[in-house]
C-alpha cells in the first residue's frame, strides 16, 4: 500500500524501506513505491547524482510516473532478476510500471515502461534533472535524434536525453504531463546518459533488453544458487543484489550505493558508503564464493591487485570503484539530508584511518578462493606476502577498529583477533599450497598474537571476550571470533560472549554494534540496531549447535526485509522502518553466510 510519513510533505523523500534498487552493475538508481526515482548517480556509483531527492526534496532532482489521485501498490522483481514491476491499482483500473537498467558500454539507460492491466488510469509525469547533487539546473532543450524528439539535458560532463512515447512539457525548470493508460496500452520512456562531448545517431530501443535480462540473471541464480538452505528466496536476492553493487567491469564492490541516508534520524552519523571497503568486499567475495560463484570473486581479485599495486604498504580501507586512492570527505550545504539528518557527506575520512582487522578479512577471502579453485592462481600471493610482513610492523599499535571510531584510538580485539587470521592464512597457504615464505617466524607471531588476544582481550570474571583491551564492554563483532577459528565456535569462552552480547547489546530482539553510551565511537547521539550484527549472531549460534534459536533468529530478521527483500544498514523495530544507508551489502552479506552456516549445522 502507499504509504507516508505524516509528518512530511509529499515533497519529501520515502520511508527507506519503501524503495527498491535497479542497476546496471555500473551504478544504481532508488525507485519509490509512489514510481519515484530519487536517487542516481551518473555514470557510476560514487559519481555525482543528478536525481538527489532522497537527501533534499523534489526540487534537487527526481523523476516519477505515479497515479492521480489515489492509488495502491504492490510490487515484485521479475522472477530471480533484477527488474523491478510495480503495479499501482486506482478505482478506475490498473497499470504497471516496470523498471531496468539494462547493461551497456560507454553509455547509461534508465528504462520505464507502463502497461495497462484494466480499466483506465490516469498518469502524471514529473522529470526533474538537477545535476551535482542537486545544485545544478542544466541546459534543456528538444531536438531531433535518429528521428524521433528528444529531451537533452547538459551541464559540464553530463548529457541526458529523455525519449519516449509521449514527452513531459517543459513548465518552470520541471518537465510534467498528465495522461490516461487504458488496458492494453503500452508507453515506454527512457534516459540515456552519455559524456556531454558525445553526440549519438540513434538511442535504439533500451526496452528490449528488459525479457534479455531477466533471462541471464536467472540463468546466473540458477548457475550455482541451487544449494538447499533456509530462507532461500531471500538468500537469491540477496546475492543478485550484492552483484547488483559489483562493478562489471572494474570489480569494485560497493557497500552501499547510497551516501549520508542516517544511522541517527536528524543526527550527524551520515557517511557515504558508495565506496570499496576492502573489509565490505573480501567479506561479499566469501558470501559469493561459498554460494559456488567464483568468477565474480576473481574479478575482485582482479580489482584488489590493481589497487594495493604500486605501493602495498600504504593500504587504505576503502578506494574508489576504479581503485582510485584519494577519498576526500567533503560536506554538501545546500542538502537539507534525509529526514533534516546533517551534514550530508560525499567522500569518507576512514580513508585515512588504520584498521588492523581489514588485512585479515582479505587474506580470509583469498584463502577461500584458493581452496575452492580447482588449480588455484598464485598471482595474489607476492602481494600477499608484503601485506602480512608490513602487518607484523604495526599490529601492536592500537587501531580505529572496523567500525571505524571517530574517537581515540584502541587495542581492539576484534582487531588483533583478525591479526591472528592475516598470519593464520598465510601460514596455511604455506603448509597445505606450498608457497614460499617465512613460515616458522610467522607461525611463531600468530601464535604469540593468538595468547595475547586470549589474555588481554578476554575478561575471566565474566567469562566473555571484551571490546577493546582497556574496557569490560562488548562489541558484536566478537560474535566472529569462532567463526574465524580463534577458538571453536562452542568454546565456553565463546559461550560466555554469546550470552554478553545478548545481555548487554540486544534491543528489541536485535542487536547493536556497542553500547554508544560508553563514547568509544567520539560522536554525538545514538544509533539503531546493526542488521550485520544480528546475522552474526544466527551464524554463531548454529556454529555453537544451538541451531532451533539460530533458526528462529534468522526468519525473524528475514522478516524485517522490504516487500522487495532487501534491508538496510540498521533497523529501529519500535517504529518498525529502516535505518542507514541501503540496500546494506554488509546485511546482505551476513544474511547469506548465516543462512549456510545454519544449513551446514541443520545437516550436522
Amino acid at each position: 500500500m502507499r504509504r507516508w510519513w505524516h509528518t512530511y510533505p509529499a515533497s519529501m523523500a520515502l520511508p527507506i524501506e519503501d524503495y527498491a534498487l535497479i542497476g546496471d552493475r555500473r551504478t544504481a538508481a532508488l525507485v519509490g513505491s509512489n514510481g519515484s526515482i530519487d536517487w542516481l548517480c551518473l555514470p557510476r556509483f560514487d559519481s555525482a547524482a543528478c536525481l538527489a531527492g532522497l537527501l533534499g526534496t523534489d526540487d534537487h532532482g527526481h523523476w516519477q510516473l505515479e497515479p492521480a489521485g489515489d492509488y495502491s501498490t504492490r510490487r515484485r522483481y521479475v522472477d530471480d532478476s533484477t527488474v523491478l514491476e510495480t503495479t499501482f491499482t486506482t478505482a478506475d483500473g490498473e497499470v504497471t510500471l516496470t523498471d531496468h537498467m539494462p547493461r551497456s558500454d560507454e553509455r547509461a539507460d534508465v528504462v520505464r515502461v507502463l502497461t495497462g492491466v484494466r480499466g483506465r488510469v490516469t498518469m502524471r509525469h514529473q522529470w526533474r534533472i538537477r545535476f551535482d547533487y542537486g545544485q545544478v539546473r542544466p541546459w534543456v532543450r528538444r531536438e531531433q535524434l535518429g528521428g524521433a524528439e528528444v529531451i537533452t539535458a547538459i551541464a559540464g560532463p553530463d548529457k541526458l536525453h529523455l525519449s519516449g512515447t509521449r514527452l513531459p512539457v517543459a513548465t518552470d525548470h520541471t518537465h510534467d504531463d498528465e495522461f490516461e493508460v487504458a488496458a492494453g496500452q503500452t508507453m515506454a520512456f527512457a534516459l540515456t546518459w552519455v559524456p556531454s562531448h558525445v553526440e549519438l545517431d540513434d538511442l535504439g530501443d533500451p526496452a528490449a533488453r528488459i525479457a534479455v535480462d531477466v533471462e541471464e540473471d536467472a540463468a546466473w541464480v540458477a548457475e550455482a544458487c541451487g544449494r538447499d538452505v533456509p530462507q532461500a528466496e531471500a538468500v537469491r536476492r540477496s546475492l543478485l543484489t550484492l552483484r547488483l553493487m559489483t562493478h562489471e567491469q572494474t570489480g569494485g564492490i560497493v557497500a552501499a550505493p547510497t551516501t549520508s541516508l542516517p544511522e541517527d534520524f536528524g543526527g550527524e552519523r551520515n557517511w557515504d558508503y558508495r565506496f570499496c571497503w576492502l573489509r565490505d568486499a573480501a567479506l561479499t567475495l566469501q558470501a559469493l564464493v561459498r554460494s559456488g560463484y567464483t568468477e565474480e570473486a576473481k574479478l575482485w581479485r582482479g580489482w584488489l591487485l590493481r589497487a594495493l599495486a604500486g605501493d602495498p604498504q600504504d593500504m587504505q580501507v576503502l578506494y574508489a570503484v576504479d581503485g582510485a586512492r584519494r577519498i576526500p570527505e567533503l560536506t554538501l550545504d545546500h542538502l537539507p539530508g534525509y529526514a533534516d539528518s546533517r551534514p550530508v557527506r560525499i567522500g569518507n575520512g576512514a580513508v585515512l584511518q588504520r584498521q588492523h582487522d581489514v588485512l585479515g578479512e582479505v587474506m580470509d577471502a583469498l584463502a577461500e578462493m584458493r581452496d575452492a579453485e580447482p588449480q588455484p592462481s598464485d598471482d595474489s600471493w607476492p602481494l600477499q606476502r608484503i601485506l602480512v610482513a608490513e602487518l607484523t610492523k604495526w599490529w601492536r599499535e592500537p587501531d580505529h577498529g572496523l567500525w571505524e571510531i571517530r574517537g581515540e584510538p584502541q587495542h581492539f580485539t576484534h582487531s588483533k583477533a583478525m591479526v591472528w587470521v592475516a598470519l593464520d592464512r598465510a601460514v596455511r597457504a604455506m603448509e597445505d599450497h606450498g608457497l614460499t615464505g617465512p613460515l616458522e617466524e610467522w607461525r611463531a607471531l600468530r601464535d604469540e598474537v593468538r595468547e595475547e588476544v586470549l589474555d588481554r582481550g578476554f575478561d575471566p570474571v565474566r567469562n566473555t571476550f571484551v571490546q577493546h583491551y582497556d574496557t569490560t564492554e562488548v562489541d558484536a563483532s566478537l560474535l566472529v571470533l569462532g567463526l574465524v577459528g580463534l577458538v571453536e565456535p562452542d568454546d565456553p569462552r565463546m559461550l560466555g560472549t554469546i550470552a554478553a552480547v545478548e545481555e548487554d547489546l540486544i534491543r528489541d530482539g536485535l542487536v547493536l554494534r556497542y553500547r554508544t553510551s560508553s563514547g568509544v565511537d567520539g560522536l554525538q547521539g545514538d544509533e539503531h540496531p546493526f542488521l550485520a550484527c544480528s546475522f552474526w549472531l544466527v551464524s554463531a549460534l548454529a556454529c555453537a549447535g544451538q541451531v532451533d534459536r539460530a533458526r528462529d533468529l534468522l526468519d525473524r530478521l528475514v522478516g524485517l526485509c522490504n516487500d522487495v527483500g532487501l534491508l538496510a544498514e540498521e533497523y529501529d523495530a519500535r517504529h518498525d522502518r529502516m535505518v542507514g544507508n541501503f540496500p546494506q551489502a554488509f546485511s546482505h552479506l551476513t544474511l547469506v553466510q548465516a543462512a549456510l552456516h545454519v544449513a551446514d549445522a541443520e545437516r550436522r
